[in-house]
């Protein structure tokens, strides 16, 4: 994490957390693309420090297609899941994860 609420981390490799985290939203993922997606693997991640956190992750969707997730999780004792507030199809493997 930055340490500093509010800002963000530097873009780092996906672990099982933020893989865990693309498993919960990946049907409503799939509604606001339009498609169905048979390969759903995050591959980098950056976050921001809010009442929560903000997850920016990118997501491998099979061939050489990738989508950029802006996902919130709620703080843990608050036992809400994640949700997913946008989402940006047509990325690339190599597009900068930016904030969105």
């Amino acid at each position: 994490m930055s340490g500093i609420p509010g800002g963000f981390t530097e873009t780092r490799l996906a672990t099982k957390e933020e893989q865990q985290i693309c498993n919960a939203v990946k049907k409503k993922a799939e509604e606001l693309a339009g498609k169905n997606f048979d390969v759903f693997t995050a591959t980098e991640f950056r976050n921001q420090i809010v009442a929560g956190i903000n997850y920016f992750i990118k997501v491998h969707v099979g061939v050489e297609e990738y989508v950029h997730l802006l996902v919130f999780q709620s703080l843990p004792y608050e036992g809400k899941p994640p949700v997913l507030i946008r989402i940006q199809t047509s990325k690339n493997q190599d597009e900068e994860l930016v904030p969105f």
